[in-house]
């Protein structure tokens, strides 16, 4: 079976009203596990006190605001390249998903950065890099928003996805870039000796399973609305030219 077959609007209705279910129940188990080991089992830092627990909401949003513009991109590609419609639909139901990861990402991340710097913001490397990709997010949004015709719209979004994807790309990799700034390396890492320590390391895991699972749960529910509200469009012109 060929995966472009998932590019039919039909087929893609139908096999993602079967996923649908189980992706809502797997994101909200490994969500609430995740969120209450580390929340409430999990010991204070000797250093960064309870304010270290804000890492198992500001970490997974992080990952997920950037792999969402990447998964746009990806999309935005295969629009461009193959014209399936599906796939310029997911990338405009991933936006709003992926702008709201964005939000946490930003806030936590001030939230957690006030006891530790002493300030809210400072205009470190990651994070003026997330704030202009917060601002592609909003551009992205308004510009479907702003164009009538929906391939046209597809088309103008997926190249502004591929200049974005710079700075999605600069949000992952400012630490290693650049040297200088308050904020600190990865908090994961292949190399046990760099990432956090395995008592916050695992309940972190399954945090970030459940974003991930939440992050396909809301772009399925999305990209089917946008397939319907098309067809009901569709539906409508004919009937006017009718």
């Amino acid at each position: 079976m060929s995966l472009w077959e998932y590019a039919n609007p039909t087929r893609f209705m139908q096999t993602s009203g079967k996923l649908l279910p189980v992706v809502t129940v797997l994101s909200l188990a490994c969500l609430i596990v995740g969120l209450i080991w580390g929340f409430f089992f999990t010991p204070d830092d000797f250093r960064q006190g309870s304010t270290v627990k804000i890492i198992y909401l500001h970490v997974p949003s992080a990952l997920m605001a950037i792999n969402t513009w990447l998964m746009m991109l990806v999309t935005s590609l295969i629009w461009l390249i193959r014209r399936h419609h599906v796939s310029a639909l997911a990338a405009k139901a991933a936006a709003p998903v992926g702008i709201a990861m964005t939000v946490i990402a930003l806030v936590t991340g001030a939230i957690w950065g006030q006891p530790m710097w002493g300030t809210y913001w400072a205009w470190d490397p990651r994070l003026t890099s997330f704030l202009i990709l917060f601002l592609f997010y909003l551009g992205y949004m308004a510009l479907w928003a702003a164009i009538e015709n929906p391939d046209t719209a597809a088309d103008l979004t997926s190249v502004l996805c591929l200049v974005g994807s710079v700075f999605a790309l600069l949000s992952r990799y400012a630490v290693n870039f650049w040297n200088q700034g308050l904020h600190q390396g990865a908090s994961l890492s292949l190399d046990k000796e760099e990432h956090v320590a395995d008592v916050f390391y695992f309940p972190l895991l399954v945090s970030i399973a459940g974003f991930v699972l939440l992050f396909l749960a809301l772009v399925l529910l999305r990209t089917r609305t946008e397939i319907r509200n098309r067809r009901a469009g569709a539906l409508i012109s004919r009937e006017r030219l009718g």
